[in-house]
């Protein structure tokens, strides 16, 4: 299979693009996962760059990533062969690369509405938002609100969760004009 890879920590110059890495074989509670699209997110950078070091050298960065589960580990019982699935994953094993094993419990289904692209970027920046309004503060109606970098991706989804739960959302940006 085709895999990104980082063997030096730097800039984007250090993303090598192999060709010849073995397909991995799924272990007990993971499956493997053809990937038809990988999320990208800043901490891929800082992953490779070095700012978050990873233990494992060369390894294939991308932290989120969506498509078609192709082969079942031992004790998987939630999911089987063709499952269209979205998850979340972390370096040495990233979503940079053509197949992902990844553990059973880091997985969400794709409703049948909802393309690759769409699952693959919801995954960090929505679950991000998902817990801000829910748990670092559990907002609610008539709750008034300001959310920071509402033009980003997390803002925008924070923005939209507490407005479907009927609070007041102020919103800022950085402008750069």
């Amino acid at each position: 299979m085709q895999a990104i890879l980082v063997s030096e920590v730097g800039d984007a110059e250090k993303l090598v693009l192999a060709r010849d890495v073995l397909v991995p074989s799924p272990g007990p509670r993971t499956v493997l996962v053809r990937n038809h699209v990988a999320g990208v997110n800043f901490i891929d950078t800082y992953h490779r760059s070095g700012l978050y070091p990873i233990s494992t050298s060369p390894f294939t960065p991308g932290v989120e990533g969506a498509g078609t589960v192709v082969a079942v580990g031992p004790d998987v019982e939630a999911w089987q062969t063709g499952d269209r699935v979205a998850y979340i994953t972390r370096p040495p094993t990233g979503s940079y690369a053509q197949y992902t094993v990844v553990p059973d419990g880091k997985l969400a289904r794709i409703p049948p509405e909802m393309d690759f692209e769409a699952a693959a970027a919801s995954m960090i920046q929505g679950m991000t938002a998902m817990s801000l309004v829910t748990l670092a503060y559990p907002v609610t109606k008539g709750d008034v609100v300001l959310v920071t970098a509402a033009a980003g991706g997390t803002g925008r989804l924070v923005a939209q969760l507490a407005a479907a739960a009927g609070v007041c959302v102020c919103r800022n940006r950085r402008d750069n004009a």
